[in-house]
């Protein structure tokens, strides 16, 4: 199901294919190779997420969909009524869909998300359950800043909706600055619902990235599909390796695709040398004690009004508001 919604119109800003060439392009150019996770979420890719996350060792999403179900009622009082809600990244939208049975007049759900079908998919389910909800999708990269869509009701604030551990895909600088330009994003009075993994046994973390079943392998090894489909590069997929190891000193899962020999790599009329065993970074998973989570919030002006978290602390949604000017 990827038809368009009755009544919906999608503001479609996806990235166009020069975009994503010069990103490639600069990419595989720097010291060391590194592609932005963004890169993953073609329809195949996004689809290869959502079966990451029904696997066994994949604890995030089951944790957090269990956090919400036990807390969404306290979650949307301290939103209150007539929120805009602003989704980031917005996948499959289950977690959302938890989240708007409990909201009192929501005023508007602006899903933001890079794969066009991923977008249509979820609003099209929403849209069905929650029919007197307006829905303002918006096919964009959320990680550039954003012109949201006129509200078709004044909201009482504008809240970003921020699940998944997604914030943690980032470096501490990068996250900084998202973070800072979903406070100019959300309105006076508004806050910020975002997700947080936490850190915790590293064996647990590290088996979450490396699943038996191999999907998060499938899935880390599309971005090269995609590249070769809409770019006309040639990886040769038999030759890169997965690999996800927990940075203890770091505290954050490091995702790269390894070359597994000498080769060079074809990519419109640049070519780049891959050595054997050479690396090339693709996605962090940063984990987060609350101590560290609430000082890089304070770096973007923000502060932690309310924290939920499971019995074993193993995940945390938290709700951020504005605490000083931001210079």
């Amino acid at each position: 199901m990827s038809a368009q919604p009755k009544d919906i119109r999608v503001d479609d800003r996806h990235p166009d294919i020069e975009d994503t060439l010069d990103t490639v392009r600069r990419g595989l150019a720097a010291k060391p190779k590194k592609l932005p996770s963004r890169l993953f979420y073609d329809e195949r890719g996004s689809a290869l997420f959502e079966a990451i996350c029904e696997q066994p060792e994949y604890y995030l999403t089951r944790v957090e969909i269990a956090l919400m179900q036990e807390h969404a009622a306290d979650m949307a009082r301290t939103l209150g009524p007539d929120v805009r809600l602003v989704e980031y990244g917005s996948g499959s939208g289950i977690k959302t869909g938890v989240l708007l049975e409990h909201l009192e007049t929501p005023a508007a759900y602006v899903p933001v998300e890079i794969s066009r079908t991923a977008l249509l998919d979820s609003v099209a389910e929403l849209a069905s359950r929650f029919p007197n909800i307006p829905m303002q999708p918006v096919c964009a990269d959320f990680t550039q800043p954003l012109r949201l869509p006129v509200a078709m009701r004044p909201p009482r604030r504008t809240v970003i909706y921020f699940p998944g551990s997604t914030i943690g895909n980032f470096e501490a600088k990068e996250a900084i600055r998202i973070l800072r330009q979903m406070r100019t994003e959300m309105s006076d009075g508004g806050g910020i619902l975002v997700g947080v993994d936490l850190k915790k046994d590293s064996a647990i973390i590290e088996a979450a990235y490396n699943d038996a079943a191999g999907v998060t392998r499938d899935f880390t090894l599309n971005m090269l599909v995609r590249l070769n489909r809409e770019l006309g590069a040639d990886f040769d997929l038999d030759a890169f390796q997965h690999r996800a190891r927990y940075n203890a000193m770091a505290g954050r899962i490091e995702t790269d695709l390894v070359s597994t020999k000498r080769q060079d790599v074809h990519v419109g009329s640049d070519t780049f040398a891959f050595r054997e065993g050479e690396a090339m970074h693709v996605e962090y998973s940063c984990k987060y004690s609350l101590d560290d989570f609430a000082q890089m919030a304070a770096k973007a002006g923000l502060s932690v009004a309310k924290v939920w978290m499971d019995d074993e602390r193993r995940f945390s949604v938290q709700y951020l508001v504005r605490s000083s000017p931001v210079a």
